[in-house]
């Protein structure tokens, strides 16, 4: 095996076919389904895409609802995931809190099917747990939040959508539920929701190849979402904003951060290399935030970073870019930024999931070892009663 078929971090290798969305860097194109995603952001709720993702279709009227009626009904948090909640230190990571309340709800949800294999589910099963995972983790986010704040829990409104309870929750607040931020809100977990063979979709691809459970394979997705690498770059764009403080101070910043060799979050992407086509939907919700909050400051910030790092660098900026401010300006919390993307990406990981399963192959690629050459213990006898020479020995018969 030589350099060249050795793909670092699998970079250019096609692991699988999907038929969930398609990213295409050179038309600066994500597709859901065959729908461009700014479409689907500027008109449907995230429920609607929800069972796009799942079923392949937008649903009607009737589906729709039906879906709605459901997720209602798995809303609440149930006590023994606030209880899992709770034991974690307020000091932890918030994406521990999530990961812990997923495997709560998993080992609820599978008591008493006793073999591994009869967890794996049917498709039928595979996708209700989607739905109720969909729907608990609002509860979950929103409780880490104001269990941090030193705030009580909030529940949740039957006469709220998605996007809506799920800021209701959060902030218990009516002035969360003003249209403008519902919609930037909306068009945000929309964004997230889905984006191909990524690290924490390939890990869960990778977990339910191995005939793995469902919650099980989320769960490795949190983990591998948690990375500053991936999920978690969007609560480190805020903290570059906090570390700038104001756009007279981008340029000696930046200076000085190119000069360290740092690396910028919120700029580059892997796929995309022209941009990324989810900013300038993203941007545009930001834009609306910033307005609605009269918060001119943060647009000159976002702006003169922008330009200063295009110009110098030539990488442009990505989902996190725009989605961290808009995040901060909603009202939630840096650190719950990253638990926002699980919320939202638990779609298309189930998705994903359900695809996996469908036409499973174990997903087991090869390495080229480059350690030492066989060696042996001095002295050891295996089974057969042969004793192994010594290595002085070895070496002095050349």
């Amino acid at each position: 095996m030589t350099d060249t078929d050795i793909k670092k971090g699998l970079a250019g290798v096609v692991a699988d076919v999907t038929s969930i969305s398609k990213v295409n860097p050179e038309t600066n194109s994500l597709l859901y389904r065959g729908y461009p995603v700014h479409q689907l952001a500027a008109t449907q709720p995230v429920e609607a895409v929800a069972h796009l993702l799942w079923h392949g279709e937008l649903p009607t009227e009737e589906q729709l609802a039906e879906l709605r009626r459901v997720e209602r009904q798995h809303r609440a948090l149930r006590d023994d995931v606030r209880a899992a909640i709770e034991l974690t230190p307020l000091d932890a990571h918030p994406m521990d809190e999530v990961r812990s309340a997923v495997s709560v709800l998993g080992a609820s949800d599978l008591a008493g099917t006793g073999s591994v294999l009869d967890a794996t589910g049917t498709p039928e099963e595979n996708l209700a747990r989607s739905l109720r995972l969909f729907a608990a983790l609002p509860a979950i986010v929103a409780f880490g939040q104001r269990r941090r704040r030193g705030q009580d829990i909030v529940e949740p409104r039957d006469d709220l959508d998605y996007a809506a309870n799920f800021l209701w929750m959060t902030f218990g607040d009516e002035s969360a539920l003003d249209p403008v931020v519902v919609d930037a809100f909306n068009r945000s977990m929309i964004l997230y929701a889905e984006h191909s063979f990524n690290a924490s979709t390939f890990t869960a691809r990778v977990i339910t190849s191995t005939l793995s459970d469902l919650y099980s394979a989320v769960v490795g997705a949190i983990g591998a979402l948690k990375g500053p690498l991936h999920g978690g770059a969007n609560e480190a764009v805020l903290h570059v904003f906090d570390e700038i403080g104001s756009a007279d101070n981008v340029v000696p910043w930046l200076e000085k951060a190119l000069a360290e060799k740092r690396k910028i979050m919120g700029f580059g992407h892997r796929v995309y290399k022209r941009g990324d086509s989810r900013v300038p939907t993203m941007k545009a919700a930001l834009d609306t935030l910033i307005a609605h909050y009269d918060r001119p400051d943060v647009e000159a910030l976002y702006s003169t970073l922008e330009s200063e790092f295009v110009s110098r660098k030539g990488i442009y900026p990505n989902l996190d870019y725009p989605s961290g401010p808009a995040y901060s300006l909603m009202g939630f919390d840096t650190l719950t930024f990253t638990p926002l993307f699980v919320a939202a990406r638990v779609v298309g990981w189930t998705a994903h999931i359900m695809e996996q399963a469908s036409a499973n192959a174990l997903i087991r690629p090869l390495s080229e070892y480059v350690g030492p050459d066989e060696r042996h213990i001095e002295g050891f006898v295996d089974d057969a009663g042969t004793a192994s020479i010594s290595l002085r020995e070895a070496e002095a018969d050349g």
